[in-house]
């Protein structure tokens, strides 16, 4: 039987899932930087990307049965968290990259540029949604370590 999404409570794992969102849209995002660009930039921002979802993998595999095991999950919790504030600063300073030629990160299926009224809503679109998902990522790897931290004191 399905439960009515509003219904529905969030998953404890969820920030894996969300983590894997942030990656594939940050790469999505990545691949609109100009050649010049994106070979002084989207290698560091991919990794950071990388960084997000690797550590909050590894937090997940880590059951927090032991103060030791509290602690090491804690840690990657504290790296994914810290891998994707630098991630929001620096994906901030592509956005800006972008902005300056927006319609040259666009083209239609036949190769054309998008107009640059059009090429401006798609990457403000673009931003706005990967800005939701680190938002919403930051505030469950909060919520993890919050409730992780805690076991430690029981």
């Amino acid at each position: 039987m399905s439960v009515l999404a509003q219904k529905r409570t969030v998953s404890k794992a969820e920030f894996i899932n969300v983590a894997n969102q942030i990656y594939v849209e940050t790469m999505n995002f990545l691949t609109r930087l100009s050649a010049r660009y994106s070979r002084l930039i989207a290698e560091p921002v991919a990794k950071l990307a990388g960084e997000v979802k690797d550590h909050s993998e590894k937090a997940n595999s880590i059951f927090p049965s032991d103060a030791q095991r509290v602690q090491l999950r804690t840690a990657h919790l504290l790296e994914a968290r810290a891998s994707l504030m630098a991630l929001d600063s620096r994906l901030t300073d592509c956005y800006q990259v972008m902005m300056q030629n927006p319609e040259g990160c666009f083209t239609t299926s036949k190769g054309k540029a998008v107009g640059p009224k059009d090429a401006v809503e798609k990457l403000d679109k673009m931003a706005q949604n990967l800005g939701e998902l680190i938002d919403r990522e930051n505030e469950l790897l909060k919520g993890q370590i919050k409730s992780t931290g805690q076991r430690l004191k029981t």
